[in-house]
């Protein structure tokens, strides 16, 4: 296996699974441990990663879409399902950019609805759905993230109201904080929760805690999270006491 494949799959392995050890990426890769040690030892003099006993851990920072598309496509669709059924025919829904809004798009086919979004990939898979009203919002194209962002998007928003939105992360603190890598969208994610009714969170198991330097909101401005996975204690307490419904893909946590 070439080196720069090696690299590819590297930090793939650790921005999707969290930080691992030398070993256990030697097993994925099926390469010897002095490979990998050479490999991190460049991934980390390129800015990409950060070695730490035994093993690595990923810079925090943007994944293009395509990369982060391919990565618990499972667990996304069971999360997606669960939040599509929350939703009733003839209402209005705003999709935030990411791929687990995208797999809740193609949950929405055949139903009666208002969908907005900045999320490319959201409206080409909806484009050719008559019946569902599409809505786009305008601003600056990120093309390797498939959204659209700025001051055109905030502004569309103010002039618009949803019944949901579902809201994607980064991460979630054990406090509740919702944060994200991509500073440039928490603007726009901030304006989609003032547009809308209720707040959904979807955020499968990696996102707690996840990672994220900008705060998108607290628990106190989120209705409901649906997750893949029991959340852990401080998170679900945070949230509780904010009175935000923690749903499980399958099934409803009291």
């Amino acid at each position: 296996m070439l080196a720069e494949r090696r690299h590819q799959l590297i930090l793939r392995a650790l921005r999707s699974g969290g930080p691992a050890a030398v070993t256990d990426l030697s097993e994925q890769l099926g390469v010897s441990p002095a490979t990998i040690r050479r490999d991190l030892v460049k991934l980390e003099e390129d800015g990409l990663l950060t070695r730490v006993h035994g093993g690595a851990r990923a810079e925090e920072g943007d994944q293009p879409f395509a990369e982060v598309a391919e990565v618990r496509v499972a667990e996304k669709d069971a999360i997606a399902a669960r939040a599509a059924a929350l939703i009733a025919d003839g209402q209005s829904v705003l999709l935030d950019i990411g791929t687990t809004a995208y797999r809740l798009a193609r949950q929405l086919h055949g139903r009666r609805l208002t969908v907005i979004t900045s999320n490319l990939v959201v409206y080409e898979e909806l484009a050719d759905d008559e019946g569902i009203e599409l809505v786009l919002l305008g601003g600056m194209v990120r093309r390797e993230y498939r959204s659209l962002v700025g001051f055109l998007t905030e502004d569309n928003l103010r002039q618009l109201h949803a019944d949901w939105l579902f809201l994607g992360t980064s991460g979630v603190r054990p406090g509740g904080q919702v944060m994200d890598t991509t500073v440039v969208e928490v603007p726009v994610k901030r304006a989609m929760i003032k547009a809308s009714d209720k707040t959904v969170l979807l955020a499968d198991t990696a996102k707690f805690p996840g990672t994220g330097m900008a705060k998108v909101c607290g628990p106190e401005e989120l209705d409901v999270v649906v997750t893949n996975a029991p959340v852990d204690a401080a998170t679900r307490s945070s949230l509780e006491e904010a009175g935000v419904e923690v749903v499980l893909a399958g099934k409803v946590q009291a």
